[in-house]
């Protein structure tokens, strides 16, 4: 056996192929890594950022709040002003209508007026001279009682003629075979009184039926 041949069989086995020793660290730099890790701090100054982003655009502009001051104003300034004029228009009613009860009990006053000179004047030209002095003082009475009444807004309703209407006429009753139109006032029995635009009394009449 030859030296040659000797010293391949004192070799290991796979000598005969060298490798080069790779290590467990060296094989697993050279391998790329995909992994991309974020830092833990990072990734909370960036949802810090965010939440101060957002509480920024929430909050109003000073544009913004002048404009909802001016709107607040205008508001108050229209609802002052809807507060003065009901205030202006109760008032105006309570001097037109506050009388109203006392002028409807001064209306029986003027209705026994007019029975006592209806009563005087039937006598007729007969009456003594004493009784005719009493007449006209009733009547100067009932003038001067209609001419305060007038001052104050209230006007009768003299509807002979007209049409009825149940919202100024009380119907007492109806008469057939007048010739007049159906529903027409034929006779007034108690008079009806008007205070500015409110009736104060409705007249209580007679009408006509055919």
């Amino acid at each position: 056996m030859s030296e040659n041949e000797k010293s391949k069989d004192d070799a290991p086995n796979g000598a005969a192929s060298e490798q080069p020793d790779i290590r467990p660290d060296e094989q697993q730099d050279d391998q790329p890594d995909d992994r991309q890790e974020t830092p833990l701090d990072e990734g909370k100054t960036t949802m810090q950022e965010a939440a101060e982003a957002d509480s920024e655009s929430a909050e109003p502009t000073p544009e913004e709040r002048l404009a909802e001051a001016n709107d607040q104003l205008l508001r108050s300034l229209a609802e002052l002003e809807n507060t003065r004029k009901r205030a202006a228009r109760d008032r105006s009613e309570a001097l037109k209508f506050g009388a109203m009860s006392f002028a409807r009990d001064i209306l029986g006053v003027v209705d026994n007026l007019q029975r006592a000179l209806n009563a005087i004047q039937d006598l007729g030209d007969d009456m003594p001279d004493a009784t005719r002095s009493l007449l006209e003082g009733v009547e100067a009475t009932e003038r001067d009682l209609l001419a305060a009444l007038a001052r104050h807004k209230v006007t009768p309703l003299a509807p002979i003629g007209e049409k009825f209407d149940p919202n100024m006429h009380e119907a007492m009753f109806e008469a057939p075979g007048t010739g007049q139109e159906n529903g027409t006032v034929i006779e007034i029995i108690e008079t009806g009184y008007l205070m500015e635009e409110r009736l104060l009394r409705p007249a209580k009449v007679g009408i006509a039926k055919d």
